[in-house]
C-alpha cells in the first residue's frame, strides 16, 4: 500500500464527503480510490467512515485520524517548500472565517491588504453568524468573539469587545434616559432574534436578567442597529457593530455601569505541530493587524 496516497486519497474523501468526488478530483478511478480506502482500514483496523448509498461520514475514530493526516501532509508540504526555498513566497489557497458584521468592518480590509503584498495567496473568506467547525469544515483561519469552548484550537487574543445599550437621542428624549436595567421594561427594545426575549446586567457583581419587549425583532443585525438609529426603541449590541454611529451622535450608549466584562476577540487555528508558510504568514499579519483591537463605542 502506498500510504502517502492512501492518506491523500482519505482527505481527499472526507473533505469532498464522496469517493466519486474524491476520484475525480484526485483523477483517479473510483475503484483505485475505494481499494485506497479500504488498505488503509484495514491497515489501521478500524472504520473510518459509515457509508451510504448517498454520501460518506467520518466515524469518530476517522474525525481523530483526520487531524493526524492533515498534521503529516502539511510536515511533507513545507518540507517540500523548505527544500524549494519557497518559504519566502507564500503561494497556494486558505479558508478564513469570521462574524459577518465584524469581518465586513475589519476583517475584509486586512485581508484585502495582505493579498495586495502576497498576490500567490488566494483567499476564500466566509463571514458566518455561527461557530464554525474549523476541521470538520476545512477552515484554516477563524475569528471568534467570546469564550472559547473548543480545546481542539489554538487561540491569539487580539483584543476585546463590549457588549452596549443604545438608542437614539431623539427617542431618549421622548420616553427618557434608562438609569436602572429594570427601566427597559417600560420602554420598546428592538431585538436580534437570536437574542431572545431577556438581556443580560451585571449589577453587585451579580448577573442580572431583565426581560425585553418592543415592536420589532429581526434576524439581520444591520435591520436592527438602522431601526435604533430610526428611533424605534433600545437596543444591544457588541461595541464594534455601533462604534462609528455613537461617534457620530446618532446613538447614545446607556447603562454603561451594568454591562457585562468585555468579551476577548481571537485568532484561532486548529491544533497542528506545523503549519505551512502561507498560514504563518497570514496569521502574523492578522495579529499586527487587529492587535488591541477594542471596538470601542
Amino acid at each position: 500500500m502506498d500510504r502517502l496516497k492512501a492518506l491523500q486519497t482519505f482527505v481527499q474523501i472526507a473533505d469532498r464527503g464522496s469517493l466519486t468526488r474524491a476520484a475525480r478530483a484526485m483523477d483517479l478511478s473510483l475503484p483505485a480510490v475505494v481499494r485506497s480506502l479500504a488498505a488503509l482500514e484495514a491497515q489501521l483496523r478500524v472504520r473510518l467512515f459509515n457509508r451510504t448509498t448517498r454520501r460518506v461520514s467520518l466515524t469518530e475514530e476517522g474525525r481523530r485520524y483526520l487531524d493526524y493526516a492533515r498534521q503529516i501532509l502539511a510536515t511533507l508540504d513545507e518540507a517540500e517548500r523548505a527544500i524549494s526555498s519557497d518559504l519566502t513566497t507564500p503561494a497556494g489557497q486558505l479558508r478564513v472565517t469570521a462574524p459577518v458584521l465584524f469581518g465586513q468592518l475589519h476583517v475584509t480590509p486586512a485581508v484585502t491588504r495582505f493579498l495586495q503584498k502576497h498576490p500567490l495567496v488566494q483567499v476564500d473568506l466566509e463571514l458566518l453568524d455561527r461557530v464554525a467547525n474549523l476541521l470538520e469544515e476545512n477552515f484554516d483561519v477563524g475569528i471568534r468573539i467570546g469564550t472559547l469552548d473548543d480545546s481542539s484550537l489554538v487561540a491569539r487574543t487580539i483584543g476585546s469587545v463590549r457588549r452596549v445599550v443604545v438608542a437614539s437621542p431623539a427617542y431618549l428624549r421622548r420616553h427618557g434616559t434608562p438609569e436602572q436595567p429594570q427601566d427597559l421594561q417600560s420602554l420598546d427594545c428592538v431585538r436580534v432574534s437570536s437574542s431572545g426575549s431577556t438581556w443580560s446586567f451585571h449589577q453587585d457583581g451579580k448577573v442580572l436578567t431583565v426581560p425585553v419587549r418592543g415592536s420589532l425583532r429581526c434576524n439581520h443585525i444591520q435591520a436592527v442597529v438602522d431601526a435604533v438609529v430610526a428611533g424605534l426603541g433600545c437596543g444591544v449590541f457588541m461595541s464594534y457593530q455601533v462604534a462609528s454611529l455613537v461617534e457620530q451622535g446618532r446613538l447614545r450608549i446607556v447603562l454603561q455601569t451594568f454591562e457585562p466584562p468585555p468579551r476577548p476577540v481571537s485568532l484561532v487555528v486548529p491544533q497542528a505541530r506545523l503549519l505551512p508558510a502561507r498560514t504563518r504568514v497570514f496569521i502574523d499579519w492578522m495579529l499586527r493587524e487587529l492587535r488591541g483591537f477594542q471596538g470601542r463605542a
